[in-house]
């Protein structure tokens, strides 16, 4: 009964404001880990969110998105979109708390967030109870879209998606390069994203023992890891071919540098969304980054083929003082998403606003993809991946071929040779 007055009273209000001629707002939630170990990646996916809301409030012809075309959303009078923030901090029980507090006392009427998969599981539960929709945007755990949930979607592709994705590079190299490669350890973070991660390759390499993979090592390191020595000397002691990592970017670049002073040389080193994926990774460990790879929404090297995402990354830049990133874009995205999903149900009542969601293909000339439409459980059923992988400092498209900027290196170069 509460919802349903307070959603008669911001029909009402929402009227009354066209009536007096005044530009209704309309908020949305978006919760991301703005301090903590991962603010630096939460501000970039918040300046992503920013650039979204200045395309949809403003007047950006040149970019070919439906919502650009004019100022606000046409079919509620012109309305604004307000993305209100907050910081989940890397923490579950904030995420929740912050979730709750964004429905119940700023009136939000959707959720996007929260790029750790292990805050975005309890903050769209909250969104469950109160029934409203939450937008998933880099949230990679399959477990997410296998919770039978009405009022939860994911743009990103999950990580059973992208274990399947991985086997399929390795086996394009070894068939086009003969590059040998089936020895494969997991190495991955204590949490949500990490532990679900590891269970999608124990899973789906089964169906890839007829092409020699197996796995050699299951290599889990805590949330608060500062050191990496016993784990990197498992690693090396199993002679991988190739590492698949769930890491962060603080994680991720640890384990680098142990790569190097243990001299681990693998063969191929493949990350889920995370660490790898993000610029800083580059910075932090400058020639030591050459040749790791992993899948990726965008790269830099795909603008010059991808006009409608340059100009996005244009706006993006001037914010975030980087391009736009792979994450980075699926935030992008479900801030644009949501929004035209609220357009198109020329309402904020919820039930139209998932009806949408639930039955609409979503333009998206800035993916590969080209389109997200989400299947029965939520899931973006089309993957807006390419496989990137750092040559010279720039991470290149080397997969599939349609998209190759580079041919990738199917070899990790010795570390003095570097």
């Amino acid at each position: 009964m509460k919802r349903v007055m307070l959603l008669l009273l911001l029909a009402v209000f929402l009227v009354s404001m066209v009536m007096a001629g005044e530009v209704p707002v309309i908020k949305i939630g978006a919760i991301f880990p703005l301090t903590g170990p991962a603010a630096a990646t939460g501000y970039k996916l918040k300046y992503a969110v920013e650039v979204a809301q200045e395309i949809i409030n403003g007047t950006y012809p040149e970019i070919g998105l439906e919502l650009a075309q004019a100022a606000g959303l046409p079919n509620l009078g012109g309305a604004k979109v307000e993305f209100v923030f907050a910081d989940h901090q890397a923490n579950p029980e904030i995420a929740m708390s912050e979730a709750e507090r964004l429905i119940r006392n700023e009136g939000v009427v959707a959720l996007i967030g929260c790029y750790h998969s292990s805050a975005t599981k309890p903050a769209s539960q909250i969104a469950e109870k109160y029934g409203i929709p939450f937008v998933a945007g880099s949230s990679s755990s399959a477990a997410l879209t296998e919770r039978n949930l009405k009022w939860f979607t994911r743009i990103a592709p999950h990580d059973g998606m992208e274990t399947v994705f991985f086997f399929d590079y390795l086996n394009y190299l070894n068939e086009k390069f003969d590059a040998g490669i089936h020895r494969i350890a997991v190495v991955y973070v204590d949490n949500e994203y990490g532990v679900h991660a590891a269970q999608m390759v124990k899973e789906k390499i089964k169906n890839y023992e007829e092409y020699g993979f197996k796995l050699v090592a299951d290599v889990k390191y805590p949330t608060s890891a500062t050191n990496v020595d016993i784990e990197v000397q498992k690693i090396k002691a199993a002679k991988p071919d190739a590492i698949f990592h769930a890491s962060y970017i603080g994680d991720m670049t640890m384990f680098v540098k142990k790569y190097k002073e243990f001299n681990v040389v693998p063969k191929a080193v493949l990350s889920y969304c995370g660490g790898y994926q993000d610029p800083q990774f580059v910075i932090n460990l400058g020639k030591d980054a050459d040749y790791f790879s992993g899948p990726a929404a965008t790269t830099p090297a795909l603008f010059e083929k991808m006009p409608i995402l340059a100009k996005i990354d244009d706006i993006y830049k001037v914010k975030a003082e980087v391009d736009i990133d792979g994450p980075t874009l699926e935030d992008f995205a479900s801030a644009m998403v949501i929004a035209e999903a609220i357009n198109l149900a020329g309402s904020t009542d919820p039930e139209k606003i998932l009806s949408v969601l639930k039955d609409h293909e979503f333009a998206a000339p800035y993916f590969v993809s080209g389109k997200i439409k989400f299947g029965p459980d939520g899931q973006n059923i089309y993957s807006a991946s390419v496989m990137t992988q750092i040559l010279d400092g720039v991470y290149e498209a080397v997969w599939p071929e349609t998209y190759q900027t580079k041919e990738p290196v199917p070899y990790f170069p010795a570390w003095k040779d570097r």
